[in-house]
């Protein structure tokens, strides 16, 4: 949960899914939807994903207990590089170095690095030098200490290098050049997408698709629609995405609202629409699957927070509406 969250975030989220999940088989047996809204908010849904496959197979293949050795670790569903070196010193105590942004910052200023830290070969290269200096010391205590050293001093702007236990021997300080390291290359443009999506009202009841398990949040569920291209006006956008999707054919009342919302590599504004059914027998042509729902049920599905933002809005204007 910690990755790509910070930690007063986090602490609400882990308290429930640990109350929820108290065992790797608790979590290996329960259904991916459960999961998925326990970890609704949170973003970067993968995480979530690839956690209960990992419980599955530690659970049902490797008898319910976790890989101690680092290429063994990376095997698992979710656990790349650095979340290996991280379990297997903390949890382990084996002499394997953790390369993370703070510890990026730290090397490439005490050693004077100037290669890009985007680059893999670059991680490779800390890794290896880092790799002799860990084999002494209390592996869990020199990584952790190296990553708050890079959080709390060596931090990326007005360093506290009077209070850094390195800066006798530290290049970026000996050389007046701490500003320049580490080198990163810039960030290409983040794009902005015009996603509109409609609240189709058919008898009460509003239809939900459940985004297909390899696309980009996977397993939770959404409105229908989609990009709006150039030439269109995103009624006609969200008129055309739900005839492709859906097979309906719908017409619009009015739009509940419009949400900004931004991914790791781009950025969109929901455009929500109420939509009321027409003709057509709904199909799933772009979901695993399709269903028409109570409003007042919606809070037992998971979906993105873009979509979660919107659904305040269209609770209060409906209730608003009720009561009338």
């Amino acid at each position: 949960m910690l990755q790509q969250t910070q930690v007063d975030t986090v602490i609400p989220y882990f308290n429930r899914f640990l109350a929820s999940f108290p065992t790797v088989q608790d979590l290996a047996q329960a259904p991916l939807d459960d999961v998925l809204k326990h970890w609704e908010g949170l973003g970067y849904y993968s995480r979530a994903r690839n956690l209960h496959k990992a419980a599955k197979l530690v659970s049902e293949d490797l008898k319910g207990t976790l890989p101690s050795d680092y290429k063994e670790l990376q095997k698992v569903p979710g656990i790349g590089p650095y979340c290996a070196a991280a379990i297997t010193s903390i949890a382990f105590g084996n002499p394997v170095p953790v390369v993370d942004g703070n510890v990026f910052r730290v090397f490439t200023r005490f050693w004077g690095i100037y290669e890009d830290i985007k680059l893999p070969a670059t991680r490779n290269m800390l890794f290896d030098r880092l790799s002799p200096e860990i084999q002494d010391v209390n592996p869990s205590s020199f990584n952790q200490g190296i990553m708050e050293l890079g959080a709390l001093i060596c931090s990326p702007k007005q360093p506290k290098c009077d209070q850094c236990p390195l800066s006798s021997d530290c290049f970026a300080l000996k050389t007046n050049t701490i500003d320049d390291l580490p080198v990163k290359t810039k960030a290409k443009p983040v794009p902005h997408y015009n996603i509109a999506v409609g609240v189709i009202w058919k008898d009460g009841k509003i239809l939900i698709g459940k985004r297909k398990a390899d696309q980009m949040l996977g397993g939770l569920w959404e409105f229908p629609g989609g990009k709006q291209k150039e030439t269109e006006f995103l009624q006609e956008t969200v008129i055309r995405e739900i005839k492709e999707e859906t097979d309906l054919t719908v017409s619009i009342e009015k739009q509940y609202c419009s949400i900004k919302h931004a991914y790791s590599h781009f950025k969109i504004t929901l455009h929500v629409f109420k939509c009321n059914y027409e003709s057509g027998t709904a199909k799933s042509n772009t979901t695993d699957e399709i269903k028409w729902i109570q409003l007042n049920d919606i809070d037992t599905y998971a979906f993105p927070k873009a979509n979660i933002n919107a659904l305040k809005v269209i609770k209060e204007e409906e209730l608003s509406q009720t009561l009338l």
